[in-house]
């Protein structure tokens, strides 16, 4: 399948892709019209917080048995642009690490002890990440229960942290070092906290994602970027703020619609996978029709 639409595609895991429920690809038309867009020439790049163990397992083997074909381009940046690879037919590729956003040595361990100690009945610490620490919400806890005691958890660890002589931001609220500095970021989301460096970020992955486009071929004239929070739209205003033609589609829009400069899309009633899956399923239909548009998605 050929097209003269040259979009991209800069997509975040959890939520549009992934179920936040069961952490995993539940929709099967979801692997299937990812490698069919990949395949029809469109890139398309996870921009995910997330491992590159969690996507090579969750993500890539959809991929793969959906029929990813040689030629596509599809690219992993993972823990919000600390690691990245290319997704080929033969699964996963050479794995790069920016060890120089890692947290500082030691913390891992102080957060790997505090949830063992004192949380593991809430949540688990995540052994699959290389330059950030993370703790999630185990599965058989509610989201009501894990919300509840997530800034406690947050600021016991930014405690720690500070014991180390660092700073932490959290949201708009800072836990600066001695000196008045922050050099990490806790950034919650609906599953799990993440503490990483203050320059990794959805808009850093989307700096990262267009490196790696760069002498691959013909580069998008517009892209769609998909996310579940407030701090996916990094991903299109970095675009935007390029010069690039982008729309976002948001799929957890409850938190409000901020104001952007470009177009904001979503699903309806629709949200999460569902409502990834609705998108993929529209831009699929674009690839032969030009006179489709993403507003034409519906609930």
């Amino acid at each position: 399948m050929t097209s003269s639409r040259r979009f991209g595609l800069l997509l975040d895991v959890d939520g549009p892709i992934a179920s936040p429920v069961t952490r995993s690809i539940n929709l099967p038309s979801i692997g299937r019209d990812l490698a069919t867009l990949a395949n029809a020439g469109v890139p398309v790049i996870f921009n995910t917080g997330r491992s590159d163990a969690f996507i090579a397992d969750e993500v890539v083997e959809p991929l793969l048995a959906a029929g990813l074909e040689a030629h596509a381009r599809v690219f992993a940046i993972c823990e919000k642009g600390a690691t990245w690879f290319a997704i080929t037919p033969e699964g996963a590729g050479e794995l790069s690490i920016d060890a120089s956003l890692a947290p500082p040595p030691g913390f891992d361990d102080d957060v790997r002890a505090l949830v063992r100690e004192h949380y593991a009945d809430l949540v688990f610490y995540d052994e699959t990440k290389r330059a950030t620490v993370t703790y999630e919400q185990r599965l058989d806890v509610s989201k009501e229960s894990f919300l509840a005691r997530q800034l406690e958890i947050d600021e016991t660890a930014i405690a720690l942290l500070n014991a180390r002589g660092f700073g932490a931001r959290r949201g708009a609220v800072d836990y600066a070092d001695a000196s008045g500095v922050v050099q990490y970021r806790a950034d919650p989301s609906i599953i799990s906290t993440d503490f990483e460096s203050i320059r990794v970020g959805k808009d850093f992955g989307a700096e990262r994602a267009l490196m790696l486009l760069e002498g691959t071929g013909p580069m998008p004239t517009e892209w769609r970027t998909m996310g579940d929070s407030r701090g996916d739209y990094a991903m299109a205003t970095w675009l935007h703020e390029r010069g690039e033609t982008v729309a976002h589609a948001d799929v957890r829009p409850e938190d409000g619609i901020p104001e952007t400069a470009y177009p904001v899309l979503t699903a309806g009633e629709l949200i999460h996978d569902d409502a990834g899956a609705a998108f993929l399923a529209r831009w699929v239909e674009m690839l032969s029709d030009e006179a489709l548009t993403d507003s034409e998605v519906a609930a």
